[in-house]
């Protein structure tokens, strides 16, 4: 390796500053300002990731826990490379007593009602416990301007953690998923300001009751303002019946009565606002529209937000805020694909994206319709054909109906039944668990995740609509990554402008994963490429796009890098088996270290593809993870032999 020519220690602390680092087990700082000398200062290039070889069951230890034989590598203008070993630092595994930062200890991922009492897992007579969740999910990193909690010896940096659910009861056999009021925390970690390391000093269980406790929270990203936006993913139906929707006993969990959680109240997008002293505080979106939300992402503008939409018969929607860095009121809109659409990324055209206006409204205004209409007072829904042509044929969640809206109803079915009032505008409501959403400011392109492409989006399926511009020739069960150009300019299919530059005009393939005939070890998908992305980060300095999976096809599921400029795609960790990978977030620069956030959930939710390696397996998850009850919240670091820069 080349090594560069040394700088004065003034300029060594503007090249620390432009490089990203992340955090090592010593002093990286030091370590390159000893080195100091020269007056010619490399800068910082490009950056790399070096992959790691999948665990098989020639180390079987490596499949159970999470692997990480990835490195860094960072170029500078000199042509010298410098390579950091990555490692994985979990904060905690769910179910540990975490420190409240009163002196005390609390139960991380613990599950509350809306009074704010411990929800118990009764289920094994004499052993009754605290429920918590084994399905940690999205999280934000991110500072609060003059943090006043006390006793930290560095920094103080926060981190917002969701629980999306969790598996089973303790007994193993009660289904725990849609039941339980998602629980949100807020971290305080301390950053060691010589190394980067963070160490949590206090856990924060953020007070959900004004905002109806939170529904399902998935994917989550952080807002250029600094807030967490979380999610409410497979809003409730509220035409089906309570039982089918888990509402009965998410109802009697949150409230003490069955009956009383209202389906109009989930499904929205809620934002989390981090107080100096490690609280939080919470506020539901309800004029974002009610869907699947998952993963969104707000532009540089501070207004227009892209959503993640996880759900069969799923659309691209897009919310435009009325103000910057508010998303209480404003525009939503739905796009129609048209024609050229392909999940190939060998083709090399686009299809475009013209976009209908599904309806303008406040959070206030929606939230109150919310508590007083029932569905039937928005629309008329029939599940056969009523030979009335003032009916409108829809699919909406897989399933064929007949609509008719209400007379002055358009607002109410635009946010409080979105997916269906977007079907009957002829929107194209054909994508199948579209989920994580990023963005590449610099380009000026969104990244969408499809975490498979079947059943509505296949020619011939019964729930794909013809015509719709959505229609591929055959489900590729493995998923894709979509690109979206944004820009300026825009109207809606009814000619009106649209107040944003940073509005999606055609999507196309980026990636695809590769379906495959079960290989040795059970892969159903080539291990080798992604399957089933789901979580989406990008980072700018690195122009690296950092992809999660939730994959049924993977033995073990993957953290990939894909370079955007080289096309490189590396494998950076490995996460348990039968785990999915979540909480991913990419933060380039915070106090000078860069941090990849990543957690996992439901590690051993044994599937057909894990026959082979169950038997060895199953044991060494149970030890690890608290017999499968438990997963991890942490991030990737540096390896402290591989900390030198100069």
């Amino acid at each position: 390796m080349t090594q560069p020519t040394m700088p004065t220690r003034r300029k060594a602390l503007q090249l620390l500053a432009g490089v990203p680092m992340l955090p090592l087990g010593a002093s990286a700082s030091a370590a390159l300002l000893t080195a100091c000398g020269g007056s010619d200062d490399p800068s910082y290039v490009s950056a790399s990731f070096t992959s790691m070889a999948a665990p098989t069951l020639a180390n079987a230890a490596a499949m159970a826990t999470t692997t990480v034989g990835s490195t860094l590598n960072i170029k500078f203008s000199d042509d010298s490379v410098r390579s950091y070993q990555l490692a994985y630092q979990p904060f905690f595994v769910t179910g540990d007593m975490v420190s409240d930062g009163k002196g005390g200890t609390t139960l991380s991922g613990g599950y509350y009602d809306i009074n704010n009492k411990p929800i118990i897992d009764a289920t094994v007579p004499g052993k009754e416990r605290h429920y918590f969740s084994d399905a940690p999910d999205g999280t934000s990193l991110l500072t609060v301007a003059n943090p006043t909690v006390t006793g930290l010896k560095g920094k103080a940096v926060f981190a917002v953690v969701q629980f999306e659910y969790t598996t089973w009861a303790q007994d193993g056999k009660t289904g725990m998923y849609g039941k339980l009021p998602s629980p949100i925390a807020v971290l305080t970690l301390d950053q060691d300001q010589a190394t980067g390391k963070l160490s949590l000093v206090k856990y924060h269980n953020v007070d959900t009751s004004k905002v109806h406790g939170l529904w399902i929270t998935c994917g989550a990203s952080i807002s250029p303002w600094g807030t967490h936006l979380s999610s409410e993913e497979y809003e409730p139906d509220a035409f089906a019946a309570r039982s089918a929707n888990f509402m009965d006993d998410f109802s009697k969990n949150l409230y003490g009565d069955a009956t009383k959680a209202n389906p109009y109240n989930y499904g929205h997008m809620p934002e989390v606002t981090v107080n100096p002293d490690g609280t939080g505080s919470i506020k539901k979106h309800f004029c974002m529209g009610r869907i699947s939300h998952e993963l969104v992402q707000v532009m540089p503008d501070n207004r227009t937000v892209l959503m993640g939409d996880d759900a069969t018969n799923a659309g691209y929607f897009v919310f435009v805020a009325d103000k910057e860095k508010d998303l209480s009121s404003g525009t939503l809109y739905v796009a129609k694909v048209g024609s050229g659409f392909s999940i190939d990324p060998k083709v090399g055209t686009a299809a475009p994206l013209t976009w209908i206006k599904m309806g303008s409204a406040t959070s206030a205004e929606i939230e109150k319709l919310a508590s007083t209409l029932k569905p039937t007072d928005i629309m008329t829904m029939v599940k056969a054909d009523p030979n009335d042509a003032s009916y409108t044929k829809i699919v909406a969640n897989g399933k064929t109906e007949w609509i008719k809206i209400n007379a002055g109803m358009e607002k109410a079915a635009a946010f409080l039944e979105t997916h269906r009032y977007a079907a009957y505008l002829g929107a194209s409501t054909g994508f199948s668990k579209m989920e994580g959403t990023t963005v590449n400011i610099k380009d000026k392109v969104a990244y969408s995740a499809l975490q498979n492409c079947r059943d509505s989006m296949v020619a011939g399926n019964a729930s794909n609509v013809p015509g719709n511009g959505i229609s591929i020739p055959k489900a590729l069960n493995a998923g894709a990554v979509m690109a979206l150009n944004l820009k300026g300019g825009q109207k809606d299919t009814a000619g009106v402008a649209i107040n944003s530059e940073w509005m999606p005009v055609d999507t196309k393939a980026l990636l695809a994963g590769e379906d495959i005939t079960a290989d040795a070890l059970g892969n159903t998908a080539n291990p080798n490429n992604i399957a089933n992305p789901d979580n989406l980060k990008f980072s700018e300095k690195m122009r690296t796009l950092f992809i999660g999976e939730d994959s049924g096809q993977h033995v073990n599921n993957f953290l990939w890098a894909y370079h955007i400029d080289t096309k490189q795609l590396s494998r950076v960790m490995s996460i348990p088996a039968g785990g999915e990978a979540t909480g991913l977030h990419a933060v380039d620069e915070i106090n000078g270290w860069t941090y990849i956030m990543s957690n996992f959930q439901h590690a051993g939710d044994w599937g057909g593809i894990h026959n082979v390696v169950k038997g060895q397996l199953d044991p060494l998850i149970n030890a690890n993870y608290k017999n499968k009850s438990g997963a991890a919240v942490g991030y990737l670091t540096g390896t402290p032999t591989q900390m030198k820069l100069g």
